[in-house]
Parts: structure tokens; C-alpha cells; sequence
């Protein structure tokens, strides 16, 4: 059975403020949600450049000024509409996050790679200057290196070379974005001082981050960004077995053979504990990521002005009671990249 339209999408848009929350312990306040970038770039099917405005002058507009983006979101595309459309509006109180991925190479990175290969001093540099560049911008506010490997823990020396641009001025705060296989392996790094901030995956599902990551972050003041906190769609509950992704929407194989029909099945389950509450299944979501008092912001993507309401007006919501919490809770779903056994 699918999920009814009616448990996932709110008929009349938002008016509610934005609620803030602070960045670690980095004196900036964000809105607790923020503009995930990735779509706006691309890879997720057909996207008009004019949705692409409109969905992030709505959000400025609904009060967000937190912007993540990264270099592999269109080869720089997202990063210089975010940009143009931030030299439009004069817009000078929003902080942009992007991110430089490693040289090409194993993705994640093999632990037998070498941080100094991967991420060199002179890489770093040419690509950062390239992401000012397509910013448009004479500093980046956080710059993450786009995936990471506990390998290099003992030895993090990339994040020399980000101290130097620092110095420099080239950057404010340095992070990092987990690799999805191994999000525990920045931990070392953020109690060795090395990162500012951290992009994690934390949802309904994947809850592993509680167990640790989290409460260090809020134990060093590291500035925590949560992304995929729809599972990629899924839980927003407009999902059913038969939908079909378009040509070239890295959801193709997200959700490759009995993929889909599993996580629907879940994501009902997920909206039967959600009847009788004022919460669709898009808002437990953002609530649940934001029950945690180390999550700074919650990046979901926005393609078109309708989603920027949408997920904007959430944050004034009502936190989730600690009922609800309790039960969300037991929707962890040790998927363990979509092992094939029993569910």
C-alpha cells in the first residue's frame, strides 16, 4: 500500500519564523534549517535553473542562512548559482559551506591510500581557489574535505595545509563529511582538534551517529551538519513501490532492485506510528535529526519554491514528544548497505 499524499504533503504553505541554533561553539548562529545544495546541481533528474533560483530566494526568504553545497554538485554549477543568486539579493549574512573532494582515486578512499596523495597541499590550493571562484566570494565560510578514511587518522595532514589557507584568510572553519560506511572514523578527529565542523548521515534509519558521534560533537563544540535526512526521498512518504526515477537521478541505483518496495514498507510502518499527530512523515523527520541538542542544522535538498516552504515552515513546529521520540527510535534499520538477508 502507498503512503496517502495526505501524510506527507501539507496542502497550504507556512508563514512560521525560523528557529537558529548555534554552530558549535563558532559564535554563528544558523537557521536549524538549512538549503542542501546537491539537487540544484544536478544528478537528480531533469532540473530547470529557474527552480533552482526560486527554491533558494524562498529560503532566504523563510529566514534559512545556511547554505551547504560542494565542487561535485554539477562540476561547480550549484555553487555559482548560489552565488549569483546571493550577489542579487546583496545577501551578506549567510553562511555557505561547500566541499573539495579528494584526487581522483578510490571512492570511499582504499586504507591504503595516503592522505598526502589524495588531498596534496598544492590540490587543496587550486581547488579552493576554484571554489571562491564559482562562489564568487573572497573567503569560504566552512570548506569540508568531501569524504574522509580512518587510515589517515594518525597522520591527518591535509588538515595542516587547511590551517595555512585559514591563516591566510582563504577560509573560516574547516570540517569534514563522512564517509557513509564509516561515519565513527572522524571522532579521533574531532577530539585531536583537527575539524571545526561535521556532516553526518542521521535519519529515521541510520541512528548510529547517537552512540557516539554526537555527544562528542557537543563535548568539543564541533558544529554538526545533518544530511540525508529523508533517506533520499523515501521518507518524505511520496515513494511507492512502482515510482520510477529519471534518466540520470543517482536514485536509480540508490534504490536498485528490491530496494524501493523494502524502504516503503518501512516508511509505512513509520507513518502508522504518525497518525493522530499534527506531524507528516517529512516533518518527523527534520524533528527527529533535530531532537539531538548537538545538531546544529538539517540540510535537506530544495528543487522548486513549493519544497523550500515546505521544509522551512518545520522548524517552528513543536518538538516531537519524548512518546514519539521513543517509538521513531525503533525504526533503526541496520540496512548495513543493503544487506540482503531478512529485513
Amino acid at each position: 500500500m502507498a503512503v496517502a499524499i495526505a501524510s506527507w504533503q501539507r496542502q497550504a504553505p507556512y508563514t512560521q519564523p525560523m528557529q537558529y541554533r548555534k554552530f558549535g561553539k563558532h559564535g554563528v548562529d544558523v537557521s536549524e534549517v538549512g538549503f542542501g545544495a546537491w539537487a540544484i546541481g544536478g544528478s537528480w533528474g531533469p532540473q530547470s535553473e529557474d527552480d533552482s533560483v526560486q527554491a533558494l530566494a524562498t529560503s532566504l526568504d523563510l529566514g534559512v542562512n545556511f547554505i551547504d553545497t560542494a565542487a561535485g554538485y554539477g562540476n561547480g554549477k550549484s555553487e555559482r548559482i548560489i552565488g549569483q543568486v546571493l550577489r542579487q539579493r546583496g545577501a551578506k549574512d549567510v553562511f555557505v559551506a561547500t566541499k573539495t573532494p579528494p584526487t581522483l582515486g578510490n571512492w570511499p578512499p582504499s586504507p591504503y591510500d595516503l592522505a598526502d596523495e589524495r588531498y596534496p597541499e598544492p590540490y587543496l590550493r587550486t581547488n579552493i581557489e576554484e571554489r571562491l571562484e564559482c562562489l564568487g566570494a573572497d573567503k569560504i565560510d566552512l570548506l569540508q574535505l568531501h569524504t574522509w578514511t580512518r587510515a589517515w587518522n594518525r597522520r591527518p595532514t591535509p588538515f595542516d595545509t587547511l590551517r595555512k589557507l585559514q591563516q591566510e584568510g582563504k577560509i573560516d572553519l574547516i570540517g569534514v563529511s563522512t564517509p557513509e560506511h564509516d561515519q565513527n572514523s572522524v571522532i579521533d578527529l574531532m577530539r585531536g582538534g583537527h575539524i571545526d565542523a561535521v556532516q553526518v548521515i542521521y535519519n529515521i534509519f541510520e541512528q548510529e551517529p547517537a552512540a557516539e558521534l554526537l555527544d562528542v560533537a557537543g563535548e568539543t563544540g564541533t558544529g554538526v551538519i545533518v544530511r540525508v535526512v529523508f533517506d533520499e526521498g523515501a521518507l518524505t512518504g511520496k515513494f511507492t513501490a512502482d515510482t520510477k526515477f529519471a534518466e540520470g537521478d543517482f536514485r536509480n541505483n540508490y534504490f536498485a532492485g528490491d530496494r524501493l518496495t523494502r524502504v516503503v514498507k518501512r516508511v509505512e510502518a513509520i507513518a502508522a506510528e504518525l497518525k493522530g499527530t499534527q506531524f507528516t512523515l517529512a516533518d518527523a523527520a527534520v524533528k527527529f535529526a533535530l531532537a539531538h541538542p548537538a545538531v546544529s542544522t538539517v540540510i535537506p535538498g530544495m528543487r522548486n519554491a513549493r519544497q523550500a516552504e515546505l521544509n522551512c515552515a518545520i522548524s517552528d513546529l513543536p518538538d516531537l514528544s519524548p512518546e514519539l521520540l521513543a517509538k521513531l527510535r525503533q525504526h533503526r534499520w541496520l540496512r548495513a548497505f543493503w544487506y540482503a538477508g531478512k529485513d
